[in-house]
């Protein structure tokens, strides 16, 4: 079977800056798989070009989502197709609602479930509840998180895409939010993700691939890059 997002030969340049320098990964229907790697390695720039969110005129080769190529075009259409990004610092509607926020997420969806799965969100997320009528901007770093990955969600998209979940939040936090992740994935929504935190992005994710300088150097099973010793010199903290 065909994976449900290929890169191949991926490469973007901001002008003479090569970003991405010729990467090729998959991600399988149904699997969570993690981008790692320090900053300035081309992660961002990676899944923003798979979502659209880049200049055309910078990409080359090809990224293949459900078999269709989508590397040209724009965010809202890959959208429409079900690929959701979650982006690095949440971006949630400062002055709309958390409820309102929510909504949001579902503006490309025709049927009649929009309440129900808000509700559906209030379950993953009990703080979103509380906090319904409150304005997004109100919100702490951790709500507004939760909330970002939830209006996602509401796209009912058969992939999401989230760059840096964890970014500046608290450890009873990112448990949270990786425990949400992994519950989205079990009602079978494909998940790709970068992460800073590579201990936790590799103990969430079944496959990972590390990206230096805009290349991907490395690339297996989560169990075993967690015992890589160079992974772990690198990434981990130490041997």
């Amino acid at each position: 079977m065909a994976p449900l997002l290929a890169v191949e030969n991926l490469e973007y340049a901001y002008g003479s800056i090569r970003a991405v320098k010729g990467i090729s990964f998959h991600v399988d229907e149904g699997e969570i798989v993690t981008l790692i790697g320090s900053n300035g390695a081309g992660k961002t720039t990676t899944l923003r070009t798979i979502s659209g969110l880049t200049d055309g005129r910078g990409v080359r080769g090809r990224i293949l989502f459900a078999g269709k190529p989508i590397q040209k075009m724009s965010g809202h259409r890959i959208a429409a197709m079900g690929l959701s990004q979650v982006l690095e610092g949440r971006h949630v509607f400062p002055r709309l609602t958390v409820e309102e926020n929510l909504s949001t997420g579902a503006y490309l969806r025709k049927d009649k479930n929009i309440k129900s799965d808000i509700q559906d969100m209030y379950n993953l997320f009990p703080r979103l509840l509380e906090r319904r009528t409150s304005y997004g901007g109100n919100l702490s770093g951790g709500e507004q998180q939760m909330l970002a990955i939830a209006r996602a969600f509401m796209n009912k998209p058969r992939m999401i895409v989230l760059d840096e979940p964890s970014l500046g939040l608290a450890p009873l936090i990112v448990k949270e939010i990786f425990g949400a992740i992994k519950r989205i994935n079990g009602e079978g929504t494909t998940i790709l993700f970068v992460e800073q935190n590579s201990k936790i992005a590799l103990n969430t994710a079944s496959r990972g691939y590390v990206m230096q300088t805009g290349e991907i150097v490395l690339h297996d099973r989560s169990e075993n890059l967690l015992v890589n010793e160079d992974v772990k010199k690198a990434y981990l903290g130490g041997e």
